[in-house]
């Protein structure tokens, strides 16, 4: 009985709908700034010669001078990262050159291509336990793996070493996702990704990177400053998308180098003072480790039914391109209205820093957010080995009434403005 009034009690407290998200409370975990690097080609764009932790000094001090912090309020650095080997020394490392005191302790996650999301969900639930007041999100990627012959008698085990081309092969094949398909949703993607680059509306969510780049045929180094994404094909169309020779033609017929994402270089940071966002909370499931891609469509709805939201009620999705196979089936299972969707473009453009997405997807859906004045914003990723995590975020602009609502999926959030 005691354990029946209990619930009873609890859900009368727990917010449900719109509504009750946006509205301003004392203890609201809130972002301030979001910022990331440009996205480059991994191993050939701007930042091809850039380590990891240089990245990492630039985006903190863009950080610092962009909200006009004091470093030594910061208590915890967390960086969400899958293949830099020693992340942990080189975010302690890169924190500290870049001028926060020693007093600022640093941490570094991974969850896979989430990981930057994870970043932002570990920050806003020490906060929520009031561990710290003040903490950055910093997001900087998979070497190959072998399992103990004890795990290799899983199969669904054995499906988490699969490639992830073949992945897509097998959404696209499972559930008869087509290659006219997947191309028409990739020459969408670099089309609504070259507009807003063309308008100038990246710029306030991008930190120009000055570094040394070594000329391959003199082999001298000159410093440059990368100032926006190079991965955006400028006058893509699907026509000549169809010509294009399969990625993995032992794995299918379906997945190309031009409707999957692109492996980039690139950082992304979150940190607060003037209120641009409010962190709700998250969620996180998982799927088939062969169809790992369809993660989105397995983790949007975990939220939506968990703060009492529907589809309808959310103005913009930002959902990662991993493959266009796991876009369009995710869309059709979800039935989400094309518009909504990744309107500036998505990683099959603009690019896939497997540790950063997630907090780059913040970054893009906030700035979009305050171009459209929305109001409700989910932002999701499928998470390699088969996994979805959703976290529910509450977006405000200090001072005023009204809210956006971002959420991002597979590692999800939702937030208000």
């Amino acid at each position: 009985m005691a354990s029946e009034c209990l619930q009873g009690v609890l859900s009368h407290l727990k917010p449900t709908g719109v509504k009750d998200f946006t509205q301003k409370n004392p203890d609201d975990v809130v972002v301030t700034c979001a910022l990331r690097t440009p996205l480059t080609k991994a191993g050939k764009g701007g930042l091809k010669d850039t380590p990891f932790e240089n990245l990492l000094v630039s985006l903190m001090k863009s950080t610092i001078e962009k909200s006009r912090i004091d470093p030594k309020l910061v208590e915890d650095i967390v960086c969400g990262n899958v293949n830099e080997a020693g992340a942990a020394y080189r975010c302690r490392a890169a924190a500290l050159a870049a001028g926060f005191p020693n007093t600022t302790a640093c941490a570094s996650v991974n969850r896979f291509c989430s990981s930057g999301l994870f970043a932002v969900q570990t920050v806003a639930d020490q906060i929520v336990n009031n561990s710290i007041e003040i903490m950055m999100s910093a997001p900087g990627q998979r070497e190959a793996l072998s399992f103990s012959e004890e795990l290799l008698t899983c199969q669904e085990a054995q499906d988490c070493l699969q490639p992830m081309g073949q992945t897509s092969e097998n959404i696209g094949k499972d559930f008869n996702i087509t290659r006219e398909l997947q191309d028409r949703w990739a020459a969408q993607s670099y089309q609504r990704a070259e507009a807003p680059q063309k308008a100038g509306w990246f710029k306030d969510e991008i930190c120009p990177i000055k570094i040394k780049v070594k000329d391959p045929k003199t082999g001298q180094w000159h410093e440059v400053t990368v100032t926006q994404d190079d991965g955006i094909r400028a006058g893509t169309t699907f026509e000549p998308l169809q010509k294009i020779c399969p990625a993995f033609p032992k794995r299918g017929d379906k997945s190309t180098g031009e409707n999957s994402s692109q492996v980039t270089d690139g950082a992304a940071a979150r940190l607060g003072q003037p209120i641009l966002a409010k962190f709700v909370g998250a969620t996180v499931t998982g799927c088939a480790p062969m169809i790992m891609g369809i993660g989105p469509s397995v983790a949007i709805p975990k939220p939506f039914e968990k703060y009492g939201i529907a589809k309808d009620n959310v103005d913009i999705f930002e959902i990662n391109e991993a493959f266009a196979s796991m876009m369009v089936y995710c869309m059709n299972k979800l039935g989400l209205d094309p518009k909504k969707v990744n309107p500036r473009g998505g990683a099959i453009a603009i690019g896939h820093p497997l540790g950063a997405t997630g907090a780059r997807q913040v970054s893009t859906i906030l700035s979009e957010a305050r171009r459209q004045k929305a109001k409700v914003l989910v932002s999701s990723m499928c998470i390699g080995t088969g996994q979805g995590m959703a976290a529910f975020v509450g977006q405000r602009v200090h001072g005023c009434g009204e809210g956006i609502c971002f959420m991002s999926v597979s590692l999800a959030s939702l937030c208000i403005f």
